[in-house]
């Protein structure tokens, strides 16, 4: 078995896409997954899974999600060696930078004239830089007003998910050793 992290996108937002915490794990453990734990109430999951990739833990997810749900959940799966190399080009991207650090983990590979556009898309005090499927959002302290956000981020790249650099750094911390 191996172990995933499961980042979903855009649930417990407004009264339509409710889906309490033991309702993930449940549907989780539906798809095939084992091992179950979630971080922060539902966003963040780890699961063990006997899978041959990401698409097919995402696939099997979503679709659990869908049949528990009634609406669609996008979920973005990365292998802990993944989570630990964004973890890693976070740190590094984001030294010395007093603003607010968020990435948005992306579905798919990237486009590279995609990845130009949004890395060129911020103002002064804001940038983006895209690492594999990571796009780290350096931003001033106050966000409400930041140019750059998960929304250009998808706009250009596709569908996305975006944490707290903190969120993920802990996520590494309890679940990749």
């Amino acid at each position: 078995m191996t172990t995933w992290i499961a980042f979903l996108r855009a649930i417990n937002l407004g009264a339509r896409r409710r889906f309490p915490k033991d309702d993930v794990l449940a549907a989780v453990a539906a798809g095939g997954g084992r091992d179950v734990v979630s971080h922060l109430g539902t966003g963040n999951v780890r699961l063990s899974l006997e899978a041959a990739s990401r698409h097919e833990v995402e696939t099997a997810l979503e679709e659990a999600f869908l049949a528990d749900r009634g609406f669609e959940v996008p979920t973005v799966v990365l292998s802990v060696e993944e989570l630990r190399a964004v973890v890693a080009d976070a740190d590094r991207i984001g030294a010395g930078h007093a603003g607010v650090h968020t990435v948005s983990l992306l579905k798919a590979d990237p486009d590279p004239e995609a990845v130009r556009r949004v890395e060129a898309s911020g103002r002064a005090g804001e940038s983006a830089h895209v690492t594999g499927r990571a796009v780290h959002l350096l931003l001033p302290v106050d966000v409400h007003t930041a140019r750059l956000g998960n929304d250009v981020v998808e706009r250009h790249l596709g569908v996305a998910t975006n944490r707290n650099v903190r969120v993920l750094r802990t996520v590494r911390e309890r679940w990749c050793g």
